[in-house]
């Protein structure tokens, strides 16, 4: 199954950005979605900054022009059940001059297309709701294909109806599957159904601007997008209250609020209940409230009802990514809290009596964020907290405690202050550069360690999966460019662009009218060695496969994305060379034997057959064999492995579980990898030393 992560951008803006924090909600006639003036003026002043200042060469022709009709289609209905393959072709055979529409600001074109979108939205939404007066037949031999963004458009309403009538047999199955009545089912879908045709009768003639306008700048880069005057406010507000939630990036794909990533330090890590790629269907609020249906809901809503005050409770019905996209479902209660900068402050513990190695003592310390108290900082504090501040200190007290080796934990890490990542570098370097920032006009820029010195000049390795992004990769790519350290573990997101906000109101000097932000991207990261961190990521030296390529992840999964490349390299001294194939050797040998590489294997592969499977059957008995077979593995290979390190297994599912007793085994699970490349690092010391336990640089 292919994930809908090119929707990622605008789908959480036809989902999230269209209501303003505090304006009542309202039907919106038909009659109010026409263009007005002072978009038509925004879409001028868009063209000329994008022109000027996008990074990646902008040229609006009859080509550019026709990408973005076939993203606003896409963006509008990504799976492809509203619209007829007439409706696209009429308005593909205009698109040549719709180039020159937009550049003269015209936006006919885009709100046509909405109200005849809207039309469609309230007669497949009425055929629905009919469908759900009527029996399903769940032992007749059928299929549905519930990822449609590569299939082609309806062409009749009769197929249409089909592509309804097998949706909403599989909604029905797949809450019959949940154990609900039949009763609670048209309820609940019934509820879903008229919620689709109702927040689509919301959207203003600006929320239908900026949803056209996101589909255009996502033809030229997935990372440029508009934010609208209400947008734009309700971003203000955002960045300055403080506001309470569980800790977790969430995205739109398709009808779907899906948990991009968890943060290090929130409720939704902390339970080790909530994964990435699991699928919010319900929220509720407090120990016994409604669970209410957010299937179909704008993400903003959804994000909504999931925030609240600190200390009260929200439950979430989630159907977790290895249960495919009609599994069973889980109900994860959390105490909702605010994420403080410690709870993302780097934490340190030591591996000893490691099989390869009984005398050597690794120590690890795992870099959830790169974080920097700016404000305690811009107040004069000396005593601020920031990564390499902390990392610092960690290092000092396992010095202290007599290390042979260190391992810097980045799982997970989705970036943060680029100075924390120069600066945390500049602790194993003694001088140099770090990282190379390349700028719309070709200006390089060499950012380089700020302080002179090595804080630790021991083995080192850097362990990174496909969630380290952005500054985890300029940090990653660093320590293996200078040949400091080895990278281990999964090949990384692949952020290596840089945005900005612009206020476009700032090149119509003297206008009344507020036109809104551009988030542009200006910018590229270029490794020391010239290589760009964009697209690629970092390509560890020693690889960890667990049978789950992650194709459809990260920058690589994204339309229109930067390409990778590179420029010249920075002027830098590396460090000495280290047999990396002999280490690959050994601890391939060593994976083949160890259970918890088996489970994670078996998890890589079970996440792959779903993430290919875009088709389901609609036999009640055949989707029931099929979730029990996939639990029934992944259960299997969780206990084993747990027992065989002395832990008594979780039941996850369990009414009440013991949340304490869940960290703990999902921490045994955490450090799978992380001991394996403790012994990486052991194998070098051994090798080098012998029995001695020297602790010298891995410089020659």
């Amino acid at each position: 199954m292919r994930r809908f992560v090119l929707q990622l951008l605008v789908a959480a803006v036809l989902g999230a950005l269209f209501v303003t924090a505090h304006a009542e909600l309202r039907t919106v006639g038909l009659a109010e979605l026409f263009p007005n003036e002072r978009q038509a003026k925004t879409m001028v002043v868009i063209n000329k900054v994008l022109e000027r200042f996008h990074y990646r060469t902008f040229r609006l022709d009859d080509s550019f022009a026709e990408n973005t009709i076939v993203n606003y289609f896409a963006d509008l209905d990504p799976n492809r059940s509203f619209f007829l393959e007439r409706d696209v072709d009429r308005f593909l055979r205009g698109a040549g001059r719709l180039d020159d529409d937009l550049a003269k600001g015209k936006l006919d074109t885009a709100f046509d297309i909405f109200r005849v979108y809207r039309m469609r939205v309230d007669s497949r939404v009425e055929y629905a709701l009919s469908l759900l007066d009527g029996e399903f037949d769940f032992d007749r031999p059928e299929t549905y294909r519930f990822d449609r963004q590569d299939a082609d458009w309806a062409k009749s309403e009769a197929e249409v109806e089909d592509i309804w009538r097998k949706r909403v047999k599989n909604d029905f199955l797949t809450l019959r599957l949940a154990e609900k009545s039949d009763e609670e089912i048209r309820e609940q879908l019934r509820d879903r159904y008229e919620g689709i045709t109702r927040r689509i009768h919301q959207f203003t003639a600006d929320d239908v601007y900026q949803a056209f306008v996101n589909a255009y700048t996502r033809t030229l880069e997935p990372h440029t997008s508009y934010m609208s005057p209400s947008t734009s406010e309700n971003f203000d507000i955002s960045m300055r209250l403080s506001l309470e939630g569980i800790g977790a990036v969430l995205s739109a794909e398709s009808e779907y609020t899906v948990i991009q990533r968890t943060i290090a330090g929130g409720p939704a890590r902390q339970s080790g209940q909530v994964s990435s790629g699991d699928k919010i269907i319900g929220v509720a609020q407090g120990l016994d409230g409604e669970m209410e249906d957010v299937v179909g809901w704008r993400l903003q809503d959804v994000v909504d009802k999931i925030r609240g005050p600190k200390g009260s409770v929200v439950r979430l019905l989630t159907i977790p990514k290895a249960e495919g996209s009609s599994g069973r479902t889980r109900e994860v209660r959390l105490v909702r809290n605010e994420i403080k900068l410690e709870d993302q402050a780097a934490k340190s513990f030591v591996i000893d009596a490691l099989e390869n190695a009984p005398s050597t003592r690794i120590g690890v310390i795992e870099v959830p964020a790169f974080y920097r108290d700016f404000r305690a900082e811009s107040e004069g504090s000396r005593s601020f907290r920031s990564t390499t501040r902390d990392v610092r200190k960690l290092i000092e007290e396992l010095q202290a405690q007599d290390i042979d080796g260190l391992v810097v934990d980045l799982r997970g890490n989705g970036g943060g202050s680029l100075t924390e990542a120069k600066a945390l570098t500049g602790l194993f370097i003694d001088e140099g550069p770090v990282v190379q920032v390349k700028d719309a006009m070709g200006k390089v820029q060499v950012e380089t360690d700020p302080a002179p010195g090595v804080v630790y000049g021991g083995p080192l390795a850097v362990l990174v999966d496909r969630n380290s992004a952005s500054a985890s990769e300029i940090f990653a790519g660093a320590i293996q460019d200078y040949g400091r350290g080895l990278i281990v573990g999964e090949p990384t997101f692949g952020k290596g662009t840089v945005q900005t906000l612009i206020d476009l109101d700032r090149y119509v000097p003297g206008d009344a009218d507020d036109l809104g932000r551009l988030r542009l991207t200006m910018a590229e990261f270029f490794r020391v060695s010239g290589g760009s961190t964009q697209l690629k990521g970092v390509e560890p030296d020693i690889l960890f496969e667990f049978g789950y390529t992650g194709e459809d992840h990260g920058e690589r999964s994204l339309e229109n994305a930067l390409p990778w490349g590179r420029i010249r390299p920075a002027r830098y001294s590396s460090f000495g060379s280290i047999d990396i194939d002999a280490l690959k050797q050994r601890s391939a040998v060593r994976i083949a034997r160890d259970d918890g590489f088996r489970m994670l294997a078996s998890q890589g592969k079970v996440l792959a057959e779903i993430d290919e499977q875009d088709i389901v059957s609609l036999r009640e008995v055949e989707r029931r064999t099929e979730s029990d077979a996939r639990d029934k593995l992944l259960k299997e290979e969780r206990e084993r492995f747990l027992r065989a390190r002395g832990v008594e297994p979780i039941d996850e599912d369990a009414d009440d579980v013991d949340e304490d007793a869940l960290e703990a085994q999902q921490d045994v699970i955490d450090r799978i990898q992380v001991e394996e490349t403790a012994r990486i690092i052991a194998d070098i010391i051994v090798s080098r030393a012998g029995d001695e336990r020297p602790r010298a640089a891995m410089r020659d």
